[in-house]
């Protein structure tokens, strides 16, 4: 398949990922392909853990974080350090590493909250609003408080469906603080979101704890954490999308996390976040 300046192989293209939907690994290297100019500013140089399902979704994935074996010399990679020696990740800089990532049977790509370069400094914040049932609603009336607690606190909000059941809300921060920073101030926010509505909110770990409560999730704010990357597609029926919203996208009822899918994404407005790569700022003040 063509992606930009390469040809990059597709393996058994006619392999069916999405029973249900007839869609096929070439479908999913296809999309990826278009989705690239969009795409790629939001996850270029970000460490990725790839998120395979090499017989579809019908029979289950598993998490890679280090490189295949067999991989191209031509795609960009980084080792980096982990607990007991390190890790290499492929790292998307061009349509090619998204079909490349494709035709590995990667559904959904997960990547960093920090860049390649300087993995011990994050540049996004992200409160992962994940609920205990399907009550959406709750996510995005909470989502829209969380908007209104980070502006604050002086940084702008930008929010994404994750394709699944919630909601991501995202804080472009410049590469000045440690993962430990970010945690604690991401926590602090969280704190006051869950001291506004306790009954429905909380942030507590354990789902035995949370009383069929809405999580609220800071923990993406770790070293080596990852988040589903904007416009991944996610390993369900129907192929939906982790789709970046305008904010005011929040204030529909009708909006559900899966909203948009493979078939359709890409005839959105492509501008919902032009403006994040650009809009790093200081730490939400506590």
């Amino acid at each position: 398949m063509r992606a930009g300046r390469r040809d990059v192989p597709i393996t058994h293209p006619d392999k069916v990922l999405f029973p249900d939907d007839g869609i096929t690994k070439a479908d999913l290297a296809a999309y990826y392909r278009d989705a690239a100019p969009q795409m790629v500013p939001l996850v270029r140089d970000r460490p990725v853990s790839m998120q395979r399902f090499n017989a579809g979704i019908a029979r289950g994935g598993f998490f890679q974080k280090n490189l295949p074996k067999g991989a191209p010399d031509w795609l960009t990679t980084v080792t980096v350090p982990k607990r007991d020696g390190t890790v290499t990740h492929p790292l998307v800089t061009g349509a090619d590493a998204l079909v490349w990532l494709a035709n590995q049977n990667c559904i959904t790509p997960h990547v960093w909250p920090a860049r390649a370069d300087r993995p011990e400094r994050p540049d996004r914040m992200i409160f992962d609003l994940d609920p205990s049932d399907d009550d959406f609603d709750l996510v995005r009336r909470s989502a829209l408080t969380l908007g209104e607690i980070l502006r604050e606190a002086g940084v702008q909000p930008w929010a994404m469906t994750t394709g699944s059941r919630g909601l991501h809300v995202v804080v472009a921060l410049r590469r000045r603080h440690t993962f430990t920073a970010v945690r604690d101030a991401a926590v602090a926010v969280g704190e006051e979101l869950v001291a506004r509505n306790p009954q429905e909110l909380t942030l507590a770990f354990l789902k035995k704890k949370r009383g069929g409560r809405l999580y609220v999730d800071v923990n993406r704010n770790g070293y080596a954490a990852t988040a589903v990357a904007p416009f991944g597609v996610r390993a369900r029926p129907g192929a939906p999308v982790a789709t970046p919203l305008r904010w005011e996208e929040l204030e529909d009822p009708g909006l559900a996390a899966d909203r948009w899918t493979l078939r359709d994404v890409l005839e959105r407005d492509p501008g919902a976040w032009a403006g994040v790569p650009g809009a790093a700022g200081a730490l939400p003040r506590t």
